[in-house]
């Protein structure tokens, strides 16, 4: 085939590509406007959730099955020949995640531009994750798309020779791509379970049938264009709603341009708030509490004897008193969650020591949103301390998710499904484009979302909060909780306690839009879920049956039978990751960055010493990745909550230079690389193949 062919049907191709895009986009407005046509005729809340449900999992279904494959090229990287724009496109999917699209504007709510002591800001998130992009475009996909490989996995074993490279970055590979789904999971049944109001469990259930319909038959070719269909939905459902609650409070839609406005308001409540006297009380509440349980930690043995009775006794006589309902449901909750032993005792009263003491502080724990650090460059010593500690973590964690994002499994495999290199280099711009369409407005919603709480939910009646407070509460109590602490019957911003995972799901509710719009939304967040755990479950499969089984024990296994066992591998993980994300052990973003920071330490040093030092032997790459996901895997546990309340350790007194376990990568990166180079010059006298050498025909 000539060059002058081959272009020709490339552009044919690609115009037909462009019709059935524009086609499905108009399609896709249009069922929108129709719900909301539906709506204003009378149409059912109660069935717009399941309406949506409904159409986006069998949209994605008939993409899905219209994609399979049993062609291993089809099957493992779409066949190459993704064009830049659509790649780039379905990367921003991949990329979008639960985190993302549900959770980032949840943690600039919570933690402000810049965070607190003891957590970074949500901006860190923002750049971190954008600016991993330039060195994804920089140093890695173009140098991994030369060789025409499958998984990254596949890299090591051509550049490094041997079995043990190959070994471990599969490993590496299930380990920090199952962390990122159980995620993925946990969102989907978030979203599932508001959508359709069944319980939790049943949520995940149902969302994971659409991740197996879209990922089990076709592969990469049929993720890359369920991605490309979920962009468009996660686009719409973001940014409609922002940019209604920016014309709605601003009287301008374009909300990054119009945000800032709100900042100084929010700075003017802020100051109300921290000054009002029903604040100051509500502050007074919670630090008694945390003065009971500090008494209680004290001597958990004689407190444990002695709580039952004491609980019992309140319950009593408030029911003597005639006191309200709520607050003698309220006693009888206490009374049931009297901890069983000492062990369980020390942990739930040193998480809830910890809640109260944060919440006595101003604002409900919650830092001003627009300060630059914590504490004060010029302040005490004390304040001096929070200021380096605040900016120290918020550096650190930026570089954890920056680095992070050029070790990503997932996400590189992207790159493998374009035509050419250059195409590779085109569809990182892409995803940039398409990932700043939806991040530059991230930080408006936090700002959007705040003043609408601080100007017309608080000082709202107990008797009259809307009805999505109770529903969301029955999805998970974490989500969002509200307790009368004062006793005032007046809703105050100290007595609402909002998870990250909330803010940007509810806010077409708190702002008043029409209930199609939180329609749009949750089926916005089920498709940055569905696209993320799509490409997550494809990687951890092919790492354990093509770089796993296949390489150690099934050598004679034909591609075809590769492909059919990558699926049975797909479907067992997914059952698997389903289980542990209904245990609901963290929030979605504690669990991305946690992958983040062990994707950056297992991959990135060798990798990046492998592509431009030739002197980097197989030896060296085996120290670099094992000392490096060891040192992040071992400062994550040993600061984590199970470990301390096991060994009786004080929260932070095992941290180093005052960084979050969070941001682990910081010395998992720097340890590989030094260990990585340190080997290979103790070792140079052994002969590894080149970094440029090309992958054997399967």
């Amino acid at each position: 085939m000539t060059k002058a062919t081959e272009s020709a049907g490339t552009a044919a191709y690609t115009r037909r590509l462009h019709k059935i895009f524009g086609a499905y986009t108009v399609g896709v407005v249009l069922f929108v406007l129709l719900m909301a046509w539906a709506e204003r005729k009378g149409l059912p809340r109660v069935w717009l959730g399941p309406v949506f449900l409904f159409f986006t999992l069998m949209l994605y279904a008939v993409i899905g099955i219209s994609s399979r494959t049993a062609d291993p090229d089809e099957y493992y990287v779409a066949g190459r020949r993704i064009p830049a724009m659509y790649n780039g496109m379905a990367t921003a999917a991949d990329w979008m995640s639960a985190a993302s699209f549900i959770s980032l504007a949840g943690g600039l709510y919570l933690y402000g531009f810049s965070g607190t002591e003891n957590h970074p800001g949500g901006l860190a998130y923002v750049l971190g994750w954008t600016g991993g992009f330039c060195l994804v475009a920089l140093l890695i996909a173009p140098h991994l798309r030369k060789l025409n490989l499958y998984t990254v996995p596949d890299y090591f074993a051509v550049r490094f020779g041997g079995r043990w490279p190959r070994r471990i970055a599969a490993g590496a590979a299930v380990l920090c791509s199952f962390v990122y789904l159980v995620a993925q999971i946990y969102g989907i049944g978030l979203v599932a379970s508001r959508l359709t109001g069944v319980q939790f469990e049943i949520g995940i259930l149902l969302g994971l049938g659409g991740v197996l319909l879209c990922s089990f038959l076709g592969g990469m070719r049929a993720i890359t264009w369920t991605q490309v269909a979920q962009y468009v939905v996660l686009l719409l459902a973001f940014l409609i709603p922002v940019l209604w609650l920016a014309y709605k409070q601003l009287g301008n839609p374009v909300a990054p341009v119009a945000y800032g406005q709100q900042l100084q308001k929010i700075a003017e409540l802020e100051t109300a708030l921290i000054n009002s006297p029903k604040e100051v009380q509500v502050r007074a509440e919670y630090l008694r509490r945390a003065r009971e349980y500090e008494a209680l930690l004290a001597d958990v043995e004689a407190a444990l004897a002695k709580e039952p009775g004491i609980r019992q006794e309140r319950v009593r006589r408030l029911k003597a008193e005639g006191a309200p309902p709520a607050l003698v449901m309220a006693a009888m909750r206490d009374l049931a969650a009297v901890p069983k032993d000492a062990a369980t005792a020390r942990e739930q009263w040193t998480r809830a020591l910890q809640e109260n003491t944060e919440r006595a502080g101003p604002l409900g724990g919650l830092p001003p949103h627009a300060q630059a650090f914590a504490g004060d460059p010029q302040g005490t010593p004390q304040q001096v301390k929070a200021f380096e500690s605040s900016r120290l973590n918020f550096l650190a964690l930026m570089f954890c998710l920056m680095v992070g994002t050029a070790g990503l499994p997932h996400l590189l495999t992207r790159y493998y499904t374009t035509p050419t290199v250059a195409e590779a280099r085109n569809s990182v711009a892409w995803s940039l484009f398409f990932i700043s369409l939806i991040y530059i407005c991230a930080p408006a919603l936090a700002v959007l979302v705040k003043y609408e709480v601080m100007s017309s939910l608080v000082g709202t009646s107990f008797d009259a909060l809307p009805s999505w407070i109770v529903q969301w509460g029955k999805v998970d109590s974490s989500l969002i909780a509200v307790s009368d602490v004062n006793g005032d019957r007046i809703l105050q911003f100290g007595e609402i306690r909002l998870g990250a995972d909330i803010i940007m799901l509810a806010t077409p509710e708190l702002g008043g839009l029409p209930y199609v719009v939180s329609g749009l939304v949750a089926a916005g967040g089920l498709a940055a879920a569905l696209s993320t755990a799509d490409g997550l479950l494809l990687t951890i499969s092919n790492a354990l049956v093509h770089d796993g089984y296949c390489q150690e024990v099934g050598h004679a296994v034909g591609s075809e039978q590769r492909v059919i066992l990558s699926k049975f591998a797909l479907f067992g993980v997914a059952l698997v990751a389903t289980f542990v994300a209904t245990l609901k052990s963290a929030e979605i973003l504690s669990l991305v960055a946690a992958s983040f920071s062990l994707a950056a330490s297992s991959f990135v040093p060798v990798m990046v010493l492998g592509i431009f030092w030739r002197g980097t032997t197989r030896e060296g790459a085996v120290a670099g990745m094992l000392s490096g996901l060891g040192m992040t895997a071992y400062y994550m546990l040993v600061n984590s909550a199970v470990i301390r309340n096991l060994t009786g350790m004080e929260p932070g007194a095992d941290l180093w230079f005052g960084i979050l376990p969070i941001s682990a990568g910081v010395f998992g990166v720097v340890t590989g690389l030094v260990v990585g180079v340190v080997v290979s010059l103790l070792t140079r006298g052994g002969v590894t193949p080149r970094a440029g050498a090309r992958r054997p025909r399967r």
